[in-house]
């Protein structure tokens, strides 16, 4: 079997990482790719281990013993986490996306996979040390944001329906009221979707009364799981008082002047200190 060089172990190290983060890998799990010693690998991330905190990229953290391994937390660096939320705000905040009414068109930034990976950046990166068996969300829109944030912390989804599909199953259906309009609406997610006391991080792409997200959080006790956080992509400065505390949002919309074609959004201020 062939044997490889430090450097050429290094970068494949990187990458087997940076691919799957939250995943413990054994070092026997090495020691068989690259037909080298354990001892060798430890070596190697070690290296691995001081780069990824010289460069601001997360933390490795190693496991001892005879069944040791390594497993890759990605934190965001501020400056990353700033231009992130930067870009964002630019994107949103372009005059050709205010719709009739004073609505935004966003369809097409949550669909973009590059945009979302770095959603997916910000928000797994806040919720990392949370021990989170699984991400909840609503659909439609925030699904792209939901799997990509539990692509990296290494934990499935499961998306609550508006309506009852057949092939979802058994499912368990509650009324909830919205929080922009106080109307009720109807949420259901398959039985299987979900093993009981779990603990859930909630993901969605907007928040201005906070109805869904608390729809969501009631959806949850059904399932006798425990929601350790919630996280929105873009939440409403008004009306200042939301249905749920304790969130998490990327940026906060202002406001919107249709007539000027101004879209006036922030990146949270929170997330910047």
């Amino acid at each position: 079997m062939k044997k490889y060089k430090r450097n050429q172990r290094i970068g494949a190290l990187m990458k087997i990482f940076a691919e799957k983060p939250n995943f413990i890998f054994s070092y026997n799990y090495f020691s068989e790719i690259f037909n080298a010693a354990k001892s060798t690998i430890s070596e190697d991330v070690a290296i691995v281990k001081e780069l990824v905190s010289e460069l601001d990229y997360g933390k490795i953290e190693t496991i001892s013993g005879a069944a040791g391994g390594a497993v890759f937390i990605p934190v965001m660096g501020m400056k990353e986490r700033t231009d992130i939320l930067d870009s964002l705000c630019e994107m949103f905040s372009h005059k050709n996306r205010i719709l009739s009414g004073g609505f935004i068109y966003m369809t097409d930034i949550f669909n973009n996979p590059g945009v979302v990976t770095n959603i997916a950046k910000v928000i797994s990166s806040e919720f990392s040390n949370k021990k989170i068996d699984c991400i909840i969300t609503v659909e439609t829109k925030g699904i792209p944001a939901a799997i990509l944030t539990g692509q990296k912390l290494n934990v499935p989804v499961a998306v609550i329906r508006r309506n009852n599909k057949v092939t979802e199953g058994a499912t368990v259906s509650i009324n909830y009221v919205s929080g922009s309009s106080n109307n009720i609406q109807t949420m259901s997610l398959s039985k299987r979707s979900l093993r009981e006391n779990s603990r859930v991080l909630i993901v969605d792409d907007f928040m201005k009364g906070g109805g869904t997200c608390k729809g969501m959080a009631d959806m949850m006790r059904e399932f006798n799981a425990e929601v350790v956080g919630t996280a929105v992509v873009i939440e409403t400065k008004q009306p200042e008082k939301k249905l749920v505390d304790n969130y998490l949002s990327l940026l906060v919309l202002n406001g919107i002047n249709e007539k000027e074609g101004i879209i006036d959004i922030t990146p949270n201020s929170k997330l910047l200190k």
